[in-house]
């Protein structure tokens, strides 16, 4: 299309790309796309402005609305998911042998079984990441790289880059293919209305926050939005939760003397953020009459065993029975996912990936970004586990093998130089259940980020993507 070859001459003209820039910088700042520093992360003194892309990138039309469409059904798909305790069990059962972390969440999903669980409203917020794979006709399509069901962050930036772009592009770019988004109300929507049905007005929302928070505008434009509605939230962190904490009789969830309607984790979904404290505080939380966003089961809807069971023929008709075109539209999305539990297939998968490393990526059960192995690094670690049960903490997929395009990447103290740029488009759900009752399901808007292809893995908070838009194509 004509406004790409624009796009091109525009590249390659430093002077304009430098007032381009600076104009760039300052709108960001203008517009609120804003972190704090690594120097201070704790202190809003100081802060720059989160790092982006001087262009928006392209992305089919088509593709970005099948993204949208599919959320609402992976929304359902989850949810399913974590009221199913047989297929939990079985999914993870080979999981929680060897992964120390996942067998900690499970033990605590266990727990509250046992118990039984008190809270009938149960609220989502996801995010789902997807790829574009070249195909070889020229064509792309959509390919699932994982989905997010614990603190899926960036709703809240992303609601305020458009502007960004469509300021900086307004000569190159029809502005108007740069669309609104807006995850920051989309999220808080969900949080609002679980808030409601737990039916207290003196109870806060607690956001479950990590230690360093540069990133806590993208926290604050959520917040915003549940405060212009008068729900009441406070920043916590597990240590506080851990001192302060405790469940009155009916199981009701009081931090700091305040009555918690809604515990949502934007922390807890790594292996370094617990303490033996921290898991008591978790515990405590899961056992609680608050709402958890996510609760333990779905934390482990989330797992990426689960997302390769999911791959497996017939699993979701499991889920959705007489409904062929939901599982359609889901499958459609699937990339290839290859089991490495112990036994014939497993074997298969290994020796498969140690004849082509290049076209796999060996995922462990992290998130966070920045875990995932690639090529040569995919030899050395199936070399030193393929006789051995450790493998049955990894699962094997297809690399997707997206088209490059070039776009400067701004970030603080990089300078500047034209990438070669790989993009991941995520989409946000939001879904609310009460008792047997879905009263929410949505798509909350979605997220372009964008990195350099001499980087394989890791988001814009591991410090490696950056924050775009979809210029749709």
């Amino acid at each position: 299309p004509t406004c790409m070859w624009m796009l091109l001459d525009v590249l390659m003209d430093n002077d304009l790309i430098k007032d381009l820039v600076d104009v760039a910088k300052d709108s960001a700042l203008l517009n609120g796309v804003l972190m704090r520093t690594k120097e201070t992360p704790n202190s809003s003194e100081v802060v720059t402005y989160a790092p982006f892309t001087l262009f928006p990138s392209p992305v089919p039309k088509d593709t970005f609305h099948q993204a949208l469409a599919v959320q609402t059904h992976y929304n359902r798909l989850v949810d399913k998911i974590s009221q199913d305790s047989s297929f939990l069990e079985e999914a993870l059962a080979t999981t929680i042998k060897v992964d120390d972390f996942t067998g900690r969440l499970f033990n605590i999903y266990r727990h509250v079984l046992q118990e039984g669980k008190i809270q009938s409203i149960v609220l989502g917020l996801n995010r789902s990441d997807y790829m574009l794979d070249q195909n070889g006709d020229g064509s792309a399509s959509l390919k699932q790289i994982e989905i997010n069901t614990i603190a899926a962050s960036f709703g809240g930036l992303a609601s305020h880059t458009p502007n960004v772009h469509r300021y900086v592009n307004h000569n190159h770019t029809d502005s108007k293919r740069i669309l609104d988004n807006n995850p920051s109300a989309g999220l808080a929507k969900g949080l609002a209305k679980a808030w409601e049905l737990y039916g207290s007005e003196r109870a806060v929302v607690l956001y479950l926050v990590e230690e360093l928070q540069r990133n806590i505008f993208d926290h604050r434009y959520v917040e915003n939005e549940l405060w212009k509605r008068n729900i009441p939230v406070i920043r916590r962190q597990f240590e506080d939760v851990a001192k302060t904490g405790f469940l009155d009789q009916d199981k009701r969830l009081f931090v700091d003397g305040r009555e918690v309607a809604i515990v949502y984790f934007r922390n807890g979904y790594m292996p370094q953020n617990y303490t033996e404290q921290n898991w008591e505080a978790r515990l405590m939380m899961e056992r609680s009459m608050a709402v958890k966003c996510p609760d333990i089961s779905t934390h482990l809807a989330g797992t990426k065993k689960v997302q390769q069971e999911l791959a497996r023929p017939g699993v979701l008709e499991r889920f959705f029975p007489g409904e062929p075109d939901v599982v359609d539209q889901i499958r459609a999305t699937f990339a290839g996912l290859y089991t490495l539990d112990m036994g014939p297939e497993g074997d298969k998968t290994v020796a498969m990936a140690l004849a082509k490393p290049d076209q796999f990526v060996l995922k462990p059960q992290r998130e966070g970004g920045g875990n995932n192995l690639y090529g040569a690094e995919i030899c050395q670690v199936l070399e030193g586990v393929k006789q051995s049960t450790e493998r049955m903490a990894y699962i094997l997929m297809d690399k997707v093998q997206p088209r490059p395009v070039h776009n400067y990447l701004l970030r603080l103290g990089t300078p500047l130089k034209l990438s070669t740029c790989l993009s991941e488009l995520g989409v946000f759900g939001a879904y609310v259940r009460h008792g047997q009752d879905m009263v929410l399901n949505e798509c909350a808007g979605h997220l372009l980020r964008t990195k350099s292809d001499e980087h394989s893995d890791g988001g814009v908070a591991a410090g490696v993507a950056v924050l775009d838009n979809p210029l749709l194509v």
